[in-house]
């Protein structure tokens, strides 16, 4: 069900900036055009004002402004706002809070590119 004529929009935010790059490059070469990346909450939620982009893959547990903050900010000015959470953190606390701020899927580290990728055509409605 490839479509290649589709390009999403997206920001990706992670606080380590290898994994951004990395994101980058494999979302480019996958028809998505990654507007920016940033490396906290607080620069997720500036960039998403800024920019608007229809998806925002969003790390938990980052230094000063972690995750949460920026899911919780962007889903009050937007609560339609695609936001997919990336974390290592599987406990049931830290699932439960990002589902109640709006999350619209969480994928858990370690993972495969694809997986991503997975869940990005499944938000889309192509999965």
């Amino acid at each position: 069900m490839k479509n290649n004529n589709f390009t999403k929009t997206l920001i990706v935010i992670d606080d380590d900036v290898d994994l951004t790059k990395i994101f980058s490059e494999y979302l480019t070469i996958h028809n998505f055009e990654v507007l920016a990346v940033g490396h906290n909450g607080k620069s997720a939620f500036e960039l998403y004002q800024k920019l608007k982009p229809e998806i925002m893959l969003l790390d938990l547990m980052m230094p000063e402004y972690d995750g949460l903050y920026g899911l919780e900010m962007i889903k009050k000015i937007n609560p339609n706002a695609k936001i997919i959470m990336v974390t290592a953190d599987m406990t049931k606390n830290s699932k439960n809070k990002m589902l109640e701020l709006g999350s619209d899927a969480i994928v858990y580290k370690p993972f495969e590119l694809k997986e991503i990728l997975l869940t990005l055509q499944k938000l889309n409605g192509e999965g």
